[in-house]
């Protein structure tokens, strides 16, 4: 038992660096500019998606080197994740089983197909929260991310020295 609770002290690493004024500042303009896009589409249908599109902000402006943070990663990570919990809502039902099968679905999908997105993997959740059907998967799901790519793309290429993305 005492090695257990050991475990729950962690390894005593650490704090990663602090990110740079410059960074933050860049993080802030860029999730504002990409929510507020899509916001423009149609606030209302895309309202239950903002959640996991601003940690997708989040990853795409603050950590934009991250294997997360890639245009393929966010686009057909969250795409396969809705589709996915729609497919279980639609087959299942919305039971609690459906809904972690759902998640557990997205999350391994993703890892497999080399799209892992961590917000993606609450994709499932709101579809089964909005009793979401097939046209959620392309609105707000893909216009969405691919809203929200298009936006990292142009800024991207304004505020940085390097280039973005790392791969398509």
């Amino acid at each position: 038992m005492k090695a257990l609770l050991a475990k729950f002290r962690g390894e005593g690493a650490p704090l990663p660096p602090r990110a740079s004024g410059r960074q933050i500042a860049l993080a802030f303009a860029g999730a504002t500019l990409a929510i507020a896009a899509i916001a423009h589409l149609h606030a209302a249908a895309a309202t239950l998606l903002f959640g996991s599109l601003g940690a997708s902000s989040l990853l795409c402006f603050g950590f934009p080197d991250a294997p997360f943070s890639q245009p393929r990663n966010i686009v057909l990570g969250h795409v396969l994740s809705s589709a996915l919990g729609v497919l279980f809502l639609q087959a299942f039902g919305g039971g609690p089983w459906s809904l972690g099968l759902a998640v557990g679905a997205a999350c391994a999908a993703m890892m497999a197909l080399r799209i892992a997105h961590p917000p993606a993997a609450s994709n499932p959740v709101i579809v089964f929260l909005g009793g979401q059907s097939w046209g959620f998967v392309l609105f707000p799901t893909a216009v969405g991310a691919a809203l929200l790519v298009a936006v990292a793309v142009g800024f991207h290429a304004l505020t940085r020295p390097g280039r973005w993305p790392k791969h398509w």
